[in-house]
């Protein structure tokens, strides 16, 4: 196991340098943030000035060594628009995104597995193929779509939900979170309910076929002979055996959803690090851009050793050290 980790930590490193080359060069090549940033009323010499104090002067190649060096003492940058440490930044505005992910997630998990559980147990039943032929829409209709329909039909149409912010907060171990207040959660209900639709489809499927494989083992057909009942059988033997992938594909997708939270937090106007990346990205704020990114890698390596870990220790045929003998 102890192998394991280290050889991770170490491919990690290595995923984060090509990363942050790619990402630095990307931005790098798409404009000049100076541009943005100063007036055009602005005389050629407080351009200067403030290229220089920027570090835009210096050809791309410095930079990417200059920013190497700072990040390697926990410094990725001072934001061009704010003025402030880009770490800073991004930090501020992670427990509104992490807190849209976790119930987004939290969503997919209530209302998926009852519902996949339902359809595999009764696949041709109508309302069983009615969730399956649901589901194809939470994979097929576009997030930026389903979140401009809810706004209309809750905010605009029925005024029972608001459309966009994220409401009154409490605090929580000294954090901001929005589901200690009724406003909050009434803010927090339809970004995350468009962020979860997809994970709910993905949910619904897997454990439709999780249900229907496990129910075919001989471990099933055993337990049936002995004379338990369905409620047993069905909490005992296959929900616990079907559990494993679907545990595993939660982790990874929540790193998804933390990811790709962008589009919804733009619709919904949340505060969070997806639309601090679309305001960055407008104004050509290189330092916010590459800590963002940089962040979400990390976050995206570290749930996954962490998924690899559970594997291990849920399922005992699993033996991450003898994998790597």
């Amino acid at each position: 196991m102890s192998v394991f980790i280290i050889r991770r930590l170490l491919q990690s490193v290595l995923v984060l340098v090509v990363m942050s080359m790619l990402v630095f060069a990307g931005v790098y090549a798409v404009g000049n943030p100076i541009d943005i940033l100063i007036s055009p009323d602005a005389t050629q010499a407080d351009r200067d000035a403030t290229i220089r104090a920027m570090g835009l002067d210096r050809p791309m190649w410095l930079q990417y060594a200059y920013f190497v060096k700072n990040a390697l003492a926990a410094d990725l940058g001072k934001s061009f628009a704010f003025n402030v440490p880009a770490i800073e930044l991004i930090l501020e505005r992670m427990p509104a995104t992490l807190e849209l992910a976790s119930c987004a997630m939290l969503m997919a998990v209530v209302i998926g597995l009852p519902l996949g559980l339902y359809a595999g147990l009764k696949p041709k039943s109508f309302a069983g193929k009615t969730i399956m032929t649901l589901s194809i829409f939470g994979f097929s209709l576009p997030t930026f779509w389903i979140g401009l329909m809810l706004i209309m039909i809750f905010a605009v149409f029925l005024g029972v939900l608001p459309s966009n912010g994220r409401g009154a907060t409490a605090l929580l171990l000294g954090i901001p979170v929005s589901f200690l207040t009724w406003d909050g959660l009434r803010h927090l209900a339809l970004p995350a309910f468009t962020l979860a639709l997809l994970n709910i489809a993905l949910i619904i499927r897997l454990v439709r076929s999780g249900t229907q494989e496990a129910l075919l083992m001989d471990y099933v057909k055993f337990a049936r002979a002995k004379g338990l009942s369905d409620a047993r059988i069905i909490g005992v033997h296959v929900l616990k055996n079907i559990m494993i992938p679907i545990v595993t594909v939660i982790a990874l997708q929540f790193g998804s959803v933390i990811a790709f939270a962008v589009v919804t937090e733009t619709i919904f106007a949340w505060p969070g690090m997806g639309k601090l990346l679309i305001d960055s990205i407008n104004v050509l704020d290189r330092p916010v851009i590459v800590a963002y990114l940089l962040i979400i890698v990390t976050l995206f390596i570290f749930i996954n050793l962490l998924v690899d870990i559970a594997y291990s220790l849920l399922d005992p045929r699993v033996r991450l050290g003898e994998s790597d003998s």
